[in-house]
């Protein structure tokens, strides 16, 4: 029996995908901060994609404040706050880490962790594509957009940013040893 912080989807939307995410790490270019902190994407994490069941398990691993909505068209970023995109409908290129950033492509099913921090947009999605967000217990996102003036407070607040309890996918600690490892 799973844990609390480890609660298993609904039966036929059971957790699936590789064990271990990818990770993408992004330095400071100048406009953007980034991390020291790698983007997280766990493919495939549900068998059938549906915005509810990505939003029970934010929930219960410790994300919350969950919204569904597109993800925006201009690079932008947060400086109070991790974020979680779980994809639950057609698929999106996301550009992370700003300009001279890396586009990766998220299909329904997939999850994006993305520290405080890192840039990213939407640079092209399918007319189906949708996505619900949410930030760890306790946060509350800003939003930054690599302007002149942000920083240094901006970087003073990712500072400030801890790692959080739970992982959002995978529930328990796994994210903090996901983070620091690096």
């Amino acid at each position: 029996m799973a844990s609390s912080a480890e609660r298993a989807p609904e039966p036929g939307k059971a957790l699936h995908g590789r064990a271990e995410p990818e990770t993408h790490l992004f330095a400071d270019d100048g406009v953007f901060p980034n991390s020291r902190l790698p983007v997280l994407i766990y493919r495939g994490v549900l068998d059938a994609p549906d915005a509810a069941v990505f939003e029970q398990m934010f929930e219960a691993n410790g994300w919350s404040s969950a919204w569904r909505n597109g993800l925006y068209s201009v690079h932008h970023y947060h400086s109070t706050a991790h974020e979680v995109l779980g994809i639950y409908g057609g698929r999106v290129t996301a550009r992370l880490g700003g300009g001279r950033g890396t586009a990766v492509t998220l299909v329904a099913g997939d999850v994006v962790v993305i520290p405080a921090g890192v840039a990213h947009k939407n640079d092209g999605a399918s007319p189906d594509f949708r996505v619900v967000g949410a930030y760890p217990v306790g946060t509350s996102p800003d939003m930054q957009y690599g302007k002149p003036g942000e920083r240094p407070g901006t970087d003073r607040n990712i500072a400030r940013v801890g790692i959080p309890a739970g992982d959002p996918v995978r529930g328990g600690g796994r994210i903090a040893g996901l983070w620091k490892a690096m």
